[in-house]
């Protein structure tokens, strides 16, 4: 393991998240003994509250070593976002690579306007699997919490003509990688609490979708529902659990038909 900052006192907030990001590592079999784990850190509160909570000892986990990754999008020019967490990065003595890229501006350019958020995701995500490879990592981890997994469930409901959402453990390139989720059981809110706590160097997001994208939409869409039901996003969580297949339809669409309807609309992960 890296060397940690441990404090002489943590919180109870720090104590609550560890045992939830233990929970879903054991209930989806994340880690194993030995295991290189390349965490994905785009310098929001989520990719820098995930890399310092698994860089802490662990309870119930077996141990494992981490290399952070930073794929530096290019929208800021002067790359003082970019020095920022790469201070940080060293200050806590964390092993890590760092990458600028010009996939933010390029994604934006005419040829590619209509679907940003895909193609960045796509582009990012090929890079990072090619630096697990010359690193050595088996484990790809991305800090998707539980409102990302919710909101990607109505994604994919409302666009894709899909039941479907990011599962907390994903094995990719026929089992040569495996996608972990450690903070799928973890609300939003309480990871953004956490990074203010501690301090965090948070790097705003200056996509200029982000702000207007189908995700945005959805967040918006459950806060509304959420004035009226406070327990709709944990309702939705939980009925991922509870499937009742026999209360579903039957497949009434060629697979030809279902691809053509939603290639240009599939939400994955963005």
């Amino acid at each position: 393991m890296w060397p940690t900052v441990e404090k002489e006192k943590r919180t109870k907030l720090y104590h609550h998240l560890k045992k939830w990001l233990e929970k879903a590592a054991l209930d989806y079999n994340m880690i194993d003994e030995g295991d290189r784990v390349l965490v994905g850190v785009s310098g929001g509160s989520d990719s820098l509250a995930l890399l310092d909570l698994l860089n802490t000892s662990m309870i119930f986990l077996p141990s494992f070593s981490l290399v952070a990754v930073n794929i530096d999008l290019g929208y800021d020019t002067s790359y003082e976002d970019y020095q920022t967490l790469k201070n940080y990065l060293e200050a806590r003595g964390y092993d890590y690579v760092m990458e600028k890229t010009d996939i933010g501006p390029l994604v934006h350019s005419d040829w590619a306007r209509k679907k940003p958020c895909f193609l960045c995701s796509k582009l990012r995500r090929k890079r990072i699997v090619e630096i697990a490879e010359e690193r050595g990592c088996n484990k790809i981890a991305f800090a998707h919490h539980k409102d990302d997994i919710i909101e990607t469930l109505l994604l994919n409901l409302f666009y894709a003509r899909e039941i479907s959402t990011m599962v907390p453990n994903q094995s990719v390139f026929r089992g040569k990688f495996n996608i972990i989720r450690p903070l799928a059981y973890i609300r939003e809110g309480l990871i953004k609490k956490y990074a203010k706590e501690e301090g965090f160097p948070v790097i705003e997001n200056r996509c200029s979708t982000a702000k207007v994208s189908r995700r945005m939409y959805i967040k918006n869409l459950l806060d509304e529902l959420e004035k009226d039901n406070k327990d709709i996003r944990e309702n939705i969580f939980k009925a991922m659990t509870y499937v009742k297949l026999d209360y579903l339809l039957k497949s009434g669409f060629k697979q030809e038909d279902r691809q053509e309807s939603s290639k240009s609309d599939r939400a994955i992960i963005s």
